[in-house]
């Protein structure tokens, strides 16, 4: 395995154009200042992580994050050159932006869902406690919220009511961001709704909701780190280091990462959500080794398709969207990680 000072006092072959870059030792350089879109929910921890615990720093960058929704929000951001990095989820917007040749890649995964999931299907408690709604079928047309339509939380709820025998068309899809599902429910703007970690286990231990469907996706990669092309190509020391920091920012978080104080601490600090009920929520997963899974692009962009939210009618590859030189180089520097022996 190269060290980090024989990987950086070499030169860097350019992940998107191929071309050769000199590269400096960390400490002959100023941090470079890049902005990170992001939003303050739980899958979001790595770049906590990342930032806290000063392994963006190690890499020579300083990160000021950029709050968003998620969907074409994040792809207009990183087009318009006002963020480096983005780290979102894969939905509609992705593939659009890249059937259009927006200059941007995907470069690493995020996270991964596994029951129980850290975003559940939700609903007001009242109404369940009421009887009013007590399974999947009892939300047949009603309204039902994800965060942004065409992202990958639309993806989720498709599989939670398929999971309770209910198709989506059944159902009046809306927008609602996480932050104010709770409301939307106790005051009926919405039946149900998509709500993540750890404001999930928050609004539970408020009494305003219960966990209507938790299980319906098992190990489905959807979300995402995504560098804009300027950064992969100005930057290319930093587009690698970036991905150092969040391998061992996914690494300190594998396993029992979330229960620790300094972690929940962390959440909390991004998220406002008290670190006592971060080390309750459902974790998510993040690959510790940046492996992507193809097979998920391509299941979540035919499911784009058959919603009719793509606009294009062929089929991209992943090489349209998909760049992993920066998981490959960084894992020059880190290494392979396997789990610790039980």
């Amino acid at each position: 395995m190269l060290t980090r000072r024989d990987f950086l006092g070499a030169s860097l072959v350019l992940a998107a154009g191929g071309l050769l870059a000199p590269v400096r030792a960390l400490g002959q350089a100023q941090p470079l200042r890049i902005n990170v879109v992001y939003t303050p929910v739980l899958i979001f921890a790595p770049l906590f992580v990342a930032i806290e615990r000063g392994y963006l720093r190690d890499e020579g960058i300083e990160a000021e994050l950029i709050s968003a929704p998620g969907g074409t929000s994040v792809f207009a951001v990183l087009a318009s050159g006002r963020a480096e990095a983005a780290v979102g989820g894969l939905g509609a917007a992705l593939f659009n932006a890249a059937d259009r040749g927006l200059d941007f890649k995907v470069v690493a995964p995020a996270h991964s869902e596994r029951p129980p999931v850290s975003t559940p299907l939700v609903v007001d408690r009242v109404a369940f406690e009421r009887g009013q709604i007590r399974t999947v079928r009892d939300l047949r047309g009603k309204k039902v919220s994800v965060n942004v339509i065409g992202s990958a939380t639309e993806f989720w709820v498709n599989a939670a009511l398929l999971r309770g025998g209910l198709t989506i068309d059944q159902v009046q899809l809306v927008e609602v961001n996480f932050p104010d599902v709770p409301a939307a429910l106790a005051n009926g703007a919405i039946a149900g709704g998509m709500l993540g970690e750890p404001l999930t286990t928050l609004a539970e231990d408020r009494g305003q909701i219960v966990r209507l469907s938790q299980d319906f996706i098992d190990n489905v990669q959807v979300t995402a780190v995504y560098y804009g092309g300027p950064f992969m190509r100005d930057h290319p020391r930093q587009a690698v280091g970036f991905i150092v920091a969040w391998l061992r920012a996914c690494r300190y978080l594998y396993g029992g990462g979330y229960s620790r104080d300094d972690v929940a601490l962390i959440v909390q600090k991004y998220t406002g959500v008290p670190a006592d009920v971060v080390k309750r929520a459902r974790p998510p997963y993040h690959e510790p080794n940046g492996k992507m899974n193809t097979n998920d692009f391509a299941r979540l962009q035919e499911f784009f398709k058959n919603r009719g939210e793509l606009t294009y009618d062929h089929p991209l590859p992943p090489s349209a969207y998909i760049d992993t030189a920066f998981v490959e180089q960084a894992l020059k520097i880190v290494g392979a990680f396997s789990p610790p022996a039980a």
